[in-house]
């Protein structure tokens, strides 16, 4: 039965008014109910695949068969990139350029970076589609609804890949991801609301609109913050920029007299909204932040209750691997759903321990120490 206006209202009045807040609002072409029912199941489902290699793994497998794209090497893979422009992506290109290297039969690797335009993503498309020498389109989306006639474009002249965030088309040949944003906006609010007492005064800070994944994490912890008896007193952008956000946690102080936690939908800024805590003198929240390696070092130092979500970088393997796959005429997921884990108290020390010679931006769940190269590829020091 659908809610009423007046019981909307209700609701958002007793979760919070920030709730109410234009950066609140769930973009619906984004939101799937049987998504977020997929998402909740694959949480608690075990993985299949190589032990110890979750770049390989999937979830409830769909197997497709591939033999209409067979075809003899060397080969040139191409990948149109919405950009190497925070951490995270700069830890996943890394992966991604020496897993290619691993591999003598992709003869040609062509990068474009589309450095977070939508524009040039889809002229770049474009150029690298009517090149003719890609044998394998790889697309990380910059953002979902934008990108899609560009990727609908290329699947009719040559096989596509898309992982990391989505399109609005099932014209891949596969979409590789992570369990996704319901997953890692779920654990986060849901330990947000373990861990605060009823009433509690939550901030939560979003990057952007517009791109799926982010758009599923505020939905998944949205769900959860509806349910939960917590004031969620601001919901604001913080563009991944951390004066900005800063600025968002001081702001919420001044006008709340205290914020008991915060949610975040990436990880980056983590640190500065901490610090945003020290610098008014207050004391540390329950924050969720992400597998980046200076959040987990300031959680062990300081001891704070935390969380640490993860979209894994791993994953920037596995399109390689696929694509090499579907030019062997292999069967492969679609969709690809690669497992998600997360950092807790309980392994925390691992992951800090494991990366102790690695910088702050790293990314603990890289799957990449076994690679060549590693740590340096990765802007880490040898013990």
């Amino acid at each position: 039965m659908e809610e009423t206006a007046e019981e909307v209202e209700e609701a958002v009045e007793e979760a919070g008014a920030g709730l109410g807040m234009d950066a609140a609002v769930v973009a619906e072409q984004f939101f799937s109910q049987e998504d977020l029912e997929d998402s909740i199941r694959w949480m608690g489902t075990t993985p299949e695949g190589p032990e110890g290699q979750p770049w390989l793994q999937y979830l409830e497998p769909n197997f497709i068969d591939t033999s209409e794209f067979a075809k003899e090497g060397p080969y040139t893979f191409c990948f149109s990139n919405a950009g190497v422009n925070n951490p995270w992506r700069v830890v996943g290109y890394t992966n991604m350029e020496v897993e290619v290297e691993q591999h003598p039969e992709i003869e040609e690797f062509i990068h474009v970076d589309a450095e977070g335009s939508d524009e040039k993503q889809i002229s770049d498309i474009q150029d690298l589609v009517a090149g003719g020498n890609c044998d394998l389109l790889i697309v990380s989306p910059n953002t979902t609804a934008a990108l899609t006639p560009a990727v609908e474009e290329a699947c009719e002249v040559l096989p596509v890949i898309t992982f990391d965030r989505g399109v609005l088309t099932d014209c891949t040949v596969s979409h590789i991801t992570p369990i996704g944003g319901y997953a890692f906006g779920i654990l986060g609010a849901q330990f947000l609301a373990d861990n605060l007492e009823e009433g509690a005064k939550v901030v939560a800070i979003r990057i952007l609109p517009g791109v799926d994944v982010l758009e599923t994490r505020w939905a998944g912890a949205k769900a959860i913050f509806e349910e939960a008896n917590l004031d969620v007193v601001s919901v604001e952008f913080g563009d991944g920029n951390n004066d900005k956000v800063k600025t968002i946690i001081t702001d919420a102080i001044q006008k709340h007299g205290q914020v008991d936690g915060v949610w975040m939908d990436a990880g980056a800024t983590a640190v500065a909204a901490l610090e945003a805590f020290e610098d008014a003198g207050q004391p540390y929240p329950v924050i969720n932040g992400e597998d980046q390696q200076d959040f987990l070092v300031k959680w062990q130092e300081e001891g704070i209750t935390g969380i640490a979500p993860t979209f894994p970088t791993f994953q920037w393997r596995t399109p390689i691997l696929a694509g090499l796959m579907i030019m062997n005429g292999e069967e492969i997921p679609d969709p690809w759903i690669l497992p998600q884990p997360d950092v807790n108290q309980g392994n925390l020390d691992q992951y800090v321990g494991a990366n102790v010679n690695m910088p702050p931006l790293h990314y603990a769940m890289c799957g990449c120490e076994e690679m060549p190269g590693y740590p340096e590829r990765w802007g880490g020091s040898p013990e």
